[in-house]
């Protein structure tokens, strides 16, 4: 097994957040992780992607030029990641402030509507977990179990208050994501 994950929007959107917690979601579950964040000087607002790989191999190298999954927030990282999964792979996207749709036919497509399950929830901070819970219906790569121990190690202790309201947005996520296109 081996997964190699984009995901990418605005800073401030919970991209990295979101890639560190699948990172140790993977951890916990005994696999071979990399987490390769990568945002630009304005951080907030500016772009911002992460990648990772879980493997149950050693990982040669946390650079990639093509994907598994694509996660996309924003219309910038539409535009430069989509032609980038791999054939065959799965784009998750939320189609708020997309003005141009993905239209590839070789992929799986999906949308989730993270803005207004987040505004739901009462939390827009929730707007990430919403997207992780989306992935993991998608890709079970990670088991629930580990994906909470994920949420404490990478979430200060005094926010530990806050991972039931985590975990109810990532089963929303799951319960809302949409498919699109199936190859």
């Amino acid at each position: 097994m081996k997964e190699e994950i984009i995901i990418a929007g605005f800073g401030g959107q919970g991209v990295l957040s979101m890639g560190k917690i699948l990172a140790y979601s993977g951890i916990m579950q005994g696999q071979e992780v990399t987490w390769m964040p990568s945002y630009g000087p304005e951080m907030r607002g500016g772009t911002a992607n992460v990648t990772v790989i879980l493997s149950d191999k050693k990982i040669s190298s946390p650079i990639l030029s093509q994907f598994d999954t694509a996660i996309i927030l924003n219309q910038q990282s539409m535009d430069k990641f989509e032609n980038q999964v791999k054939q065959g792979g799965l784009l998750i996207y939320d189609p708020n402030g997309i003005t141009r749709h993905p239209q590839r036919k070789d992929i799986t497509i999906c949308s989730i509507d993270a803005v207004d399950i987040s505004a739901e929830l009462g939390n827009s901070k929730a707007y990430n977990m919403v997207v992780l819970g989306a992935y993991l219906k998608k890709k079970p790569i990670v088991e629930m179990v580990n994906v909470i121990k994920g949420l404490k190690k990478s979430i200060p202790e005094r926010h530990h208050s806050l991972i039931p309201m985590n975990e109810t947005a990532i089963q929303k996520g799951m319960e809302k994501i949409t498919e699109l296109h199936t190859i």
